[in-house]
């Protein structure tokens, strides 16, 4: 085959995005996206996952929903040799496995039939990785030891059945059928006639792994009757056997109290990967909705003065309070032709371990943490050092943001410093939140909201209008008292209090809880 134009040589490759998750996409599916010039997307490949494909990649929506196609298959594999051909580096994102269901056979007979290059990255297929995040095993010792996956897209009823129901029926234990919620009520009675005993246990598993994931379980003869009422639509996974009636016990908000759970991260951007990656590893979905952004504001006097005391190694303290005041100080410092020299002569204070980790990934080690991560506890370790690095009668620099509170510097000058506040910042509300997290707090989808500061919950009442209200049945979890204080000021009923002020610790406090209150209402049961 001829290369691009350049001479390269193009390659594609067809990647599975797994069961709906954006985290069960395979490490190889994800460094083809990073490398990916051209991307084809299905439309039940995970959007989030386009995020991983460099900026000025061409993004191509394939659709490939029932009845409404974007592109045709014809088209699709058209698409894919003239990129390839074009000597482009080009990725077909679909959902689940490539090879099953997916058509990824007849795209890659497609790409070798004009000699382009092609690589299959296997992904975790639905007919399995969507029933277990549903609470199904496929197979269980002593249930089931043999699984078959069908399509249900073929109507059972007519006279040349491709799928043989009546064989299929009682051939292996358990039956996955793919594509068949619009004909379940033949699919159940060709599988009766076949020598399933309507009785079998069944189950509808629909989006699943995504949010909006929804399970219907009754037995096979009433299995489509259930799924009118219950509402159940496409895409859903249809499964028979004994393994579906696991489901009540392997549901997955019964394994793990964080499962499947939508919860609201209101930390900046920046910050909120690690709480996520906390949640995500414990089954639940982030909702990233940004209620405060840095706007740097610095007093350019003031800074000088700072700078200048610094210089002189006039300050015995310097006291930051957030992640946010070790960056935007350090940074401003930088812009000034400064660097992290000029803290030579001070003793840094970290208000608790997600600052102090700021101040290491700086290049920098606090001095003291104090072990109650507020403004009253930095206030007490401070009075309690030393004579040498005592407080009384030194001078303290603290960088802050604008609007903070004052129990810190009026607590530091009661027990007798000379405390100098450097204004940095701003903690205001996003100028342009995301829309979608912004809609589904109003619609009351939430589960759990986290705050991590009293600036989120007032900036995210800002962005609600004042009204907090559609968070009266989500569990509200916050970090420390003064955060949940302030909660408590706007109206919320707070649930969880973190006292291990670090993400984990707020993590680790949410499964308690919400374990405890599962347990509670089992018990109840």
């Amino acid at each position: 085959m001829s290369g691009g134009q350049d001479g390269r040589l193009g390659h594609a490759w067809l990647v599975g995005a797994g069961p709906g998750d954006p985290g069960l996409i395979t490490v190889a599916g994800v460094e083809a996206l990073r490398r990916a010039e051209v991307v084809l997307y299905d439309r039940l490949a995970p959007h989030e996952l386009l995020d991983e494909a460099p900026r000025e990649a061409m993004l191509i929506d394939v659709g490939k929903a029932a009845g409404d196609h974007t592109m045709t298959q014809e088209e699709i594999n058209a698409a894919l040799v003239e990129h390839g051909l074009a000597g482009r580096r080009v990725v077909r994102l679909k959902g689940g496995d490539p090879y099953v269901f997916g058509r990824g056979g007849e795209e890659a007979v497609a790409l070798a039939t004009a000699g382009v290059p092609c690589t299959v990255v296997p992904g975790i297929t639905s007919a399995i990785g969507g029933l277990a995040r549903g609470g199904i095993p496929v197979t269980h010792r002593g249930l089931a030891s043999s699984f078959a996956v069908i399509t249900g897209h073929e109507d059972p009823t007519k006279p040349e059945a491709a799928v043989h129901w009546e064989r299929l029926a009682t051939a292996v234990d358990t039956l996955v059928i793919l594509m068949g919620v619009g004909r379940l009520d033949g699919i159940a009675q060709a599988l009766i006639e076949g020598g399933r005993p309507a009785e079998t246990p069944a189950a509808l598993v629909q989006d699943a792994a995504t949010p909006g994931q929804r399970v219907a379980t009754a037995s096979l003869g009433r299995i489509a009757e259930v799924a009118r009422e219950a509402g159940i639509r496409a895409p859903a996974l249809f499964v028979v056997g004994d393994v579906a009636g696991l489901q009540s016990i392997l549901a997955p908000a019964r394994l793990a109290p964080l499962a499947g759970k939508q919860v609201l991260i209101t930390r900046t951007r920046t910050q909120a990967s690690a709480l996520a990656d906390l949640l995500r590893a414990e089954g639940a979905h982030p909702v990233l909705l940004p209620a405060i952004e840095v706007e740097r504001r610095v007093d350019d006097r003031d800074l000088a003065k700072a700078v200048h005391h610094l210089d002189l190694r006039e300050y015995r303290w310097v006291v930051f309070t957030s992640a946010n005041a070790v960056d935007a100080f350090l940074d401003v410092l930088l812009d000034r032709g400064e660097d992290v020299r000029l803290l030579g002569g001070a003793n840094l204070c970290a208000i608790g371990d997600a600052t102090a980790r700021a101040l290491r990934a700086r290049g920098l080690r606090a001095d003291m943490v104090p072990a109650d991560a507020d403004g009253e506890g930095v206030v007490d370790a401070l009075r309690r050092q030393p004579h040498d690095l005592a407080v009384t009668g030194a001078r303290v620099l603290l960088p802050r943001a604008e609007g903070a509170r004052d129990v810190l510097p009026q607590g530091l000058r009661e027990v007798g410093a000379t405390v100098d506040e450097l204004t940095l910042y701003l903690a205001a509300p996003p100028a342009e939140p995301p829309a979608g997290a912004l809609d589904l707090v109003r619609s009351g989808g939430i589960d759990v909201a986290t705050f991590t500061s009293s600036s989120t919950v007032t900036n995210l009442a800002g962005l609600l209008g004042g009204d907090l209200s559609p968070l009266r049945d989500a569990v509200i979890a916050c970090i420390g008292p003064v955060v949940a204080k302030t909660a408590e000021e706007h109206g919320l009923r707070v649930d969880v209090v973190a006292e291990d002020r670090s993400m984990a610790g707020l993590v680790e406090a949410l499964r308690r809880y919400l374990h405890s209150r599962q347990t509670t209402s089992e018990e109840a049961r």
